[in-house]
């Protein structure tokens, strides 16, 4: 193996493991050797990627692909960066169009054409996101990630007994895809194989919670101080409704939550929010509000550090306003 691709494969194998520090070094190592390598560019995006920094890891996939025109792996990073959190949809439809024109590997065509369904989801065009969807090959794949994608896309697509055996077959395949797991949960979910979707919220919940945190992600005390600063800045009815509440911070919802039906990947859980008539007082153990903050999942939302108060609140009111039914505030310039 030349010095090149040593670096190269280091650092991918760095960034696998959630050292993103470690793989720029390796890129920057590779540039060093090769200031034209379009790889070492794709692998600067996906670092600045998971550290949160959208713009740099934009700037470094278009670099690679300016290097490399026929470069199909920045293209479909790019768009999938384009979609979320960048919002940028044409954009990123534009990039995907551009690799089914030339792209006749199965996995890859696959894989933009997937893109395009989360996008045109994500702009509301249900039409079109359906009409990508039925394009999209059969399998096998050569990649078991990429069954994975096609299965969750089915069950987004609100037809998950499609999507049931794709999902079945990827954590087969792949029992480390904490994603798969996941998925396969929601999918048995709304199949309504209770205890099957709860040992794969499980399965998923087990390998979530080994995979290491965003580099960004501040330290359990300085969380604390985040979820404190969220919750004193809430809204006048929100604020209200939560007085007096015990607020827990940990990392994720406990093994006998997720049997009660709790979402694992739930940011946040209010509990004990009762409205009794008059002024009649709450009686029993548990008469109390509850606020349960999972920090793993928090971050799971947002792209660096600087969400997380803002992540915090809007979950935190959505919950409190949706038990409560006290309906969205209008705006400051509202008449």
């Amino acid at each position: 193996m030349d010095r090149l691709s040593a670096h190269l494969d280091r650092g991918w194998d760095l960034l696998t493991q959630g050292d993103t520090r470690g793989a720029r070094t390796s890129a920057r190592r590779a540039l060093e050797i090769d200031r034209d390598s379009p790889e070492a560019h794709n692998l600067l995006g996906q670092a600045a990627s998971r550290e949160g920094d959208a713009d740099d890891a934009l700037d470094h996939f278009r670099q690679s692909i300016a290097l490399d025109d026929g470069y199909v792996d920045p293209m479909l990073n790019a768009a999938e960066l384009l979609i979320h959190p960048m919002e940028r949809y044409e954009e990123a439809l534009a990039l995907c169009d551009e690799v089914l024109e030339f792209s006749e590997a199965k996995d890859e065509r696959t894989e933009a054409l997937l893109l395009k369904f989360e996008a045109y989801q994500a702009m509301g065009n249900e039409a079109e996101a359906r009409s990508v969807l039925d394009d999209v090959p059969e399998g096998p794949f050569e990649v078991p990630y990429t069954e994975f994608l096609v299965g969750r896309a089915w069950v987004d697509a609100g037809e998950p007994e499609r999507g049931l055996p794709m999902l079945e077959h990827a954590v087969t395949e792949d029992p480390e895809n904490a994603d798969a797991h996941y998925h396969l949960g929601i999918a048995r979910d709304r199949t309504k194989d209770w205890k099957g979707a709860t040992l794969a919220y499980l399965e998923g919940r087990e390998r979530d919670l080994r995979t290491p945190p965003p580099p960004w992600s501040p330290s359990k005390e300085a969380f604390h101080r985040v979820v404190e600063r969220a919750l004193g800045g809430l809204e006048a009815d929100v604020a209200q409704a939560l007085e007096g509440a015990l607020v827990l911070v940990t990392d994720a919802p406990g093994m006998e939550m997720i049997a009660d039906g709790v979402d694992p990947r739930a940011p946040i859980l209010v509990e004990g929010l009762v409205t009794v008539p008059g002024d009649a007082p709450l009686e029993g153990p548990r008469s109390f509000v509850r606020v349960f903050v999972y920090q793993r999942n928090v971050e799971r939302h947002c792209g660096g550090a600087e969400q997380l108060e803002d992540e915090i609140a809007g979950e935190v009111t959505a919950e409190v306003r949706h038990a409560l039914a006290l309906g969205t505030l209008p705006g400051p310039d509202a008449n």
